[in-house]
């Protein structure tokens, strides 16, 4: 059980435990902020909080440093990602590269099985019916679902897993909403029943993606300028922005209630472009995007076919035509124009509440 000190995972192991299972608490150690980057990085309390949970429940609990690992796989993507002027997402390659990766060839090492996280999302495992428990429909692949609590749901994060990885995890909390899971910490006495959620980087802790990245990545000014090309500003380092961004480009919109929004970044010239945000903005709003590593959790996603594509966190999944185009790259056309599709952005696959697998936006057609 990977417990990271929260209540979710701490959840997670008591339903486990009290399932049957022979579970085993282990504590990721991926970041101390050596750096000293501004920000709370409380990995000493989280490790504290986790052995007192698994010790409540009567479980083994160690720590596993994968500190190296963590800084080639997860942070280096970061890194890179944002200065050749793209928008990574750790979260989702610290789930496929550590958790699932890195921590499970640990877990084999040592006689495992398969390894649990808090994780709101659900299991079908391979040979189960469908969600209708009188179907005769079997089916031949472990599949993740949707957790129950829509506003918790975060297989957006499992998006890039591989068949393998989806056929040996376990998300015990998955079937529960977010005030049921608090009454479970409550019923089991958890220590960490009322603790707050995190909100930080994937496994780091309470830091601002912008100071993480001016840690790594020295300040480049520039212009900040209007579709028309006049200077309105001057920002940071067109690493610290994202396409869609309304607030922190330091620029005043002269309209009531309509703001500024970030639409361009042109790495030749270091300009931000930013527009007056409508629903017809300039280069803020698409339909059409190709994909490039196309990651499927089950079967190859080789066909033409409608699906719901998410290109965000906490943004709805919009029904789009995926047309293969070979060598793991893909077309996506969307029936309704999108906001801000950025490259180097996860996009979620979905057939309802299964998810497919994931892919990265390569370019993005602006209507």
């Amino acid at each position: 059980m990977a417990m990271s000190g929260g209540v979710d995972s701490s959840v997670a192991a008591a339903e486990l435990v009290r399932a049957g299972h022979d579970v085993s608490g282990v504590y990721m150690k991926n970041w101390i902020n050596e750096e000293n980057i501004i920000g709370h990085c409380p990995w000493e309390e989280d490790i504290t909080d986790a052995e007192a949970v698994a010790r409540q429940l009567g479980i083994p609990f160690r720590v596993v440093n994968l500190m190296t690992e963590y800084r080639e796989k997860v942070v280096k993507y970061l890194i890179e990602g944002y200065q050749a002027g793209i928008t990574p997402n750790p979260d989702v390659m610290c789930n496929r590269e550590m958790k699932f990766g890195v921590l499970w060839d640990w877990a084999q090492e040592h006689g495992f099985e398969a390894i649990a996280t808090g994780h709101y999302a659900r299991k079908l495992d391979a040979g189960s019916s469908m969600l209708d428990p009188e179907s005769s429909i079997q089916h031949l692949e472990s599949s993740i679902l949707r957790g129950a609590d829509p506003n918790k749901d975060q297989t957006y994060f499992l998006a890039m897993m591989q068949p393998h990885q989806v056929r040996i995890a376990k998300f015990p909390i998955g079937h529960l909403l977010k005030p049921e899971l608090r009454e479970r910490a409550r019923e089991f006495g958890l220590k960490t029943a009322e603790k707050k959620d995190s909100q930080g980087i994937c496994f780091i802790g309470q830091v601002k993606m912008e100071d993480f990245l001016r840690t790594f990545v020295p300040d480049q000014p520039g212009p900040i300028v209007n579709l028309e090309g006049k200077v309105l500003g001057e920002h940071r380092g067109l690493h610290l922005y994202t396409l869609g961004q309304r607030k922190g480009h330091g620029v005043a919109s002269p309209i009531h209630k309509q703001a500024y929004v970030v639409v361009a970044k042109r790495p030749a010239t270091n300009e931000l472009v930013v527009a007056i945000e409508n629903s017809d903005t300039p280069l803020l709003w698409a339909r059409k995007a190709t994909l490039h590593s196309i990651s499927s959790t089950g079967a190859p996603l080789q066909e033409e076919r409608l699906l719901q594509a998410q290109p965000r966190y906490r943004c709805p999944a919009g029904n789009a035509v995926f047309r293969p185009l070979g060598d793991g790259r893909a077309e996506l056309e969307y029936t309704e124009p999108q906001r801000a599709l950025t490259p180097g952005q996860i996009c979620a696959l979905y057939d309802g509440d299964r998810l497919l697998g994931g892919a990265v936006f390569e370019t993005i057609q602006h209507t």
